[in-house]
């Protein structure tokens, strides 16, 4: 029983995976109270599932890029649990692989993926779907919009920055999430731990948070650091 949380965008997630597929997914949305709600979720998943955490055998869990307090609280968590239950340390995952694979049978070419950096930016990467796999060709990124490439501006785009900046990001794929759905992240994580995919270990990460750029709230220059800092 794999259980794979997310907490890279808007949504906080758990799912629930069998190994031969999601028994149970909760999401809530809500961009500023990762802390409160995910584990609310993951015991919701696990009810759901019908799951008890001592029938675990692996976590697994979204490493971003995405907000710095949000990726700590999903990946801290996830180390945490695994830790607890006396499991192996939990695998990491892009957050971007796993809205790209949640098209991987409505879709078919390069596709852009878009979600919200703040700031007026997002985190983008690029990929390939085909034969119902989506490969990553470029990225993970950080950057405005407006300030892509032509050529990825012109791609269908999956995720939240399609919706906040439509004027650069035209192309919005009607049917793609607009934030991780974590039983597709869990889908995903079975599929490279059973070597599903060619490319298996070099997709699955350690888990730790995938920081694109320094985080929003920082000391004032010149403040005295504390004694053992």
């Amino acid at each position: 029983m794999l259980l794979a949380i997310d907490t890279a965008t808007h949504a906080i997630g758990a799912a629930v995976h069998d190994g031969q597929a999601v028994r149970a997914r909760v999401v809530r949305e809500d961009a500023r109270k990762h802390a409160e709600l995910l584990t609310p979720a993951i015991e919701e998943v696990l009810r759901q599932a019908e799951v008890g955490r001592d029938q675990l055998t692996a976590v697994v869990c979204g490493v971003g890029p995405g907000p710095f307090t949000g990726l700590r609280v999903g990946v801290v968590t996830a180390q945490v649990l695994a830790h607890a239950l006396g499991l192996p340390a939990p695998q990491g995952i892009c957050s971007l692989d796993a809205l790209a694979h949640a098209v991987r049978d409505q879709h078919e070419g390069e596709l852009l993926v878009a979600t919200d950096a703040r700031r007026k930016e997002v985190y983008w990467a690029r990929y390939r779907v085909e034969q119902g796999r989506a490969s990553r060709l470029d990225g993970p990124g950080v950057a405005r919009a407006i300030d892509l490439p032509d050529e990825l501006r012109e791609l269908p785009v999956v995720g939240r920055g399609a919706l906040l900046y439509p004027d650069a990001l035209p192309h919005l794929l009607a049917e793609g999430p607009r934030d991780v759905d974590p039983g597709e992240l869990a889908d995903l994580a079975v599929r490279l731990r059973t070597g599903v995919h060619p490319d298996a270990e070099s997709a699955l990460l350690p888990p730790e948070p995938l920081y694109l750029r320094r985080p929003d709230a920082v000391a004032p220059v010149g403040m005295p650091t504390p004694a053992g800092g």
